[in-house]
């Protein structure tokens, strides 16, 4: 056990520091693949402005966006999640964890330390874009259709080094076929977390996506074209109010680049950089791109919560210029009523698309008993 500790800690500084410091300077939008990894894992999440690497509190869900965040509540709960974005499109989830091992030594005489330390999750994301007709460059169809999807798996896990702080790593398989066309990759997360016990500051640190593809789209001269997965370094922070039911969160995410807006690249490769397109972009503007801000109304028992969250990249690439709406903004709230609990979420992506993504949690261990 030691040595797989070992390997985790040297994963996520190795990680953290030579991975993060080598793609830096570049920028994930519009030069990575599987983008689809970045849609929200759950409704939770959704509500929570798209992800969350800071909360702790017993919702599997929160360990596809950071391994370190499944803890002792998330034994034996079973989760599934279905989201709708566009007619014809199927997007949802299913997650389980089975937790395992001996109490460590320094929580022993500690009565509210978990049975199992060990913290395991499984899960399965699937992205069906429906089915497409056959067309020429000038829209002509041409008879007949084709499907496209994509399949992400999460083999999470994560243990308690200290009384303060988890560490976690997950194995990300992914796979995409669209018509003839195929492509396989192998991915990684890192994270830590870190809680003072009894505290109700939590932090989160996470590195998503670590990794290439094995098998490309495509080929070009000299074998297949790899292309990199969309590397994402965040910093979760998450604070309840003591004697009130506001919980308020701050994500920071894709630290290692500071430009998030789209680099254009003509089929002769030369870069028509994106200063022709959004050379007006200030530097607060783009400060603010990176980051989410949230806050939940819920009771010390957790019997139900209601988020609203705020997504300031998602409404500068999505608003409408000439026109209002509520891109950035989501709003989801959830119930749980024994060993089951329900989620629902909203999102609206344009003035007339909105995103909804409802999910149902089961504690099979209480169902059991």
């Amino acid at each position: 056990m030691r040595f797989i500790l070992c390997m985790l800690c040297g994963l996520l500084i190795s990680s953290l520091t030579g991975y993060g410091s080598a793609v830096a300077q570049v920028s994930s939008a519009g030069r990575s693949v599987f983008s689809f990894m970045s849609l929200p894992a759950s409704a939770r999440v959704n509500a929570l402005g798209g992800c969350n690497v800071s909360l702790s509190d017993g919702d599997i869900s929160m360990g596809m966006c950071n391994p370190a965040l499944l803890n002792g509540s998330t034994d034996k709960v079973l989760q599934l999640n279905f989201s709708y974005y566009l007619p014809g499109t199927m997007f949802g989830s299913v997650l389980y964890g089975h937790n395992f091992g001996e109490i460590p030594a320094f929580r022993k005489d500690n009565s509210d330390a978990p049975d199992k330390p060990n913290y395991f999750a499984v899960g399965i994301h699937y992205l069906d874009y429906g089915k497409m007709l056959y067309a020429d460059r000038d829209g002509n169809l041409l008879g007949g259709s084709f499907g496209a999807r994509d399949i992400l798996i999460d083999v999470m896990y994560a243990r308690q080094l200290h009384p303060c702080w988890k560490v976690g790593v997950t194995l990300k398989p992914v796979y995409s076929i669209y018509e003839a066309y195929s492509s396989f990759a192998i991915g990684a997360d890192v994270g830590l977390h870190y809680q003072i016990p009894d505290s109700t500051f939590q932090m989160g640190l996470v590195l998503q996506n670590i990794g290439w593809q094995l098998k490309g789209f495509y080929s070009e001269e000299g074998g297949s074209n790899h292309e990199m997965l969309p590397l994402n370094l965040q910093l979760g922070l998450s604070y309840r109010v003591k004697h009130a039911p506001i919980r308020f969160h701050l994500q920071i995410h894709n630290m290692q680049t500071w430009r998030l807006d789209y680099q254009w690249t003509s089929l002769d490769k030369s870069v028509l950089t994106s200063d022709a397109i959004s050379h007006d972009i200030k530097w607060y503007d783009m400060m603010f791109r990176h980051t989410i801000w949230s806050v939940e109304i819920t009771p010390k028992s957790e019997k139900f919560y209601v988020a609203l969250s705020y997504n300031h990249r998602r409404r500068a690439e999505l608003n409408l210029v000439d026109q209002r709406s509520l891109a950035g903004f989501s709003l989801g709230a959830g119930v749980r009523i024994k060993q089951v609990r329900v989620d629902f979420a909203i999102a609206q992506l344009t003035k007339s698309n909105f995103s909804y993504q409802a999910g149902l949690s089961l504690d099979i261990n209480s169902l059991l008993k």
